[in-house]
């Protein structure tokens, strides 16, 4: 449950009304009105004075809420607001990661992991054969080891400008956010191949000897006649 507090001077002769509402990007819009809850909280939420206590708290119920409470008195009409702002921490769940099965060396292969219901934002590490990728920082241990790639924490990206057959392995990644355990999806192998230099010379060739001998065999019927109408 969560509980958003809204206290007040406001003599205990005077008549008040209260109305609590939710701020966001697309306007304002009721959550208590005219001594009754309104949308998602209805019939989760009770006044306790003049705040209010909101029990089986979603990520939904994330933001921006304003108290504003009006008194009248002999005097005239009283005002007062305040605002709270409810952070609503969600656990990760297990992220979608994409690795490509093969790659050719020398090529560019990017790696990605995301998940999108963690409360804040999840950050990535990725692990290699279980082992976790240092950060390419350019000195100490990570400067060392001559990194191949970019690791992106916050979007969980994982890119190889030139990759190279040392980078063939086993690949998963991890998402946390500080609450709850870190999730990790399967592991997936990449395998990274030379090019095939002489396949691709013997390709040609052959489909160089299948043109020539279409050619030869229109030539043949040209000669024969078999075109002539």
């Amino acid at each position: 449950e969560a509980i958003l507090s809204c206290k007040h001077k406001f003599s205990k002769g005077m008549s008040l009304r209260i109305e609590w509402k939710k701020i966001q990007s697309q306007g304002v819009s009721f959550v208590y009105y005219k001594g009754e809850f309104t949308g998602d909280l209805r019939g989760r939420a009770e006044m306790l004075n003049t705040g209010i206590r909101i029990r089986n708290v979603t990520r939904k119920d994330s933001g921006t809420y304003r108290c504003e409470i009006s008194a009248k008195s002999e005097e005239g009409q009283h005002l007062g607001e305040a605002t709270i702002t409810l952070t609503v921490l969600v656990a990760p769940t297990t992220p979608v990661c994409e690795v490509p099965s093969s790659a050719m060396t020398g090529t560019v292969v990017e790696l990605s992991c995301k998940e999108t219901e963690g409360s804040p934002p999840s950050e990535y590490r990725w692990y290699k054969n279980g082992v976790a990728l240092l950060e390419k920082t350019g000195t100490g241990s990570a400067r060392t080891a001559n990194i191949t790639y970019t690791m992106n924490k916050k979007s969980g990206t994982l890119l190889f400008n030139t990759v190279t057959k040392n980078d063939t392995g086993e690949y998963f990644c991890e998402a946390s956010n500080g609450i709850g355990l870190p999730q990790k999806c399967s592991v997936k192998r990449m395998q990274v191949d030379d090019l095939n230099v002489s396949g691709i010379i013997a390709a040609v060739v052959f489909v160089a000897l299948v043109m020539a001998l279409c050619g030869l065999g229109v030539f043949y019927a040209q000669k024969k006649g078999y075109f002539t109408s």
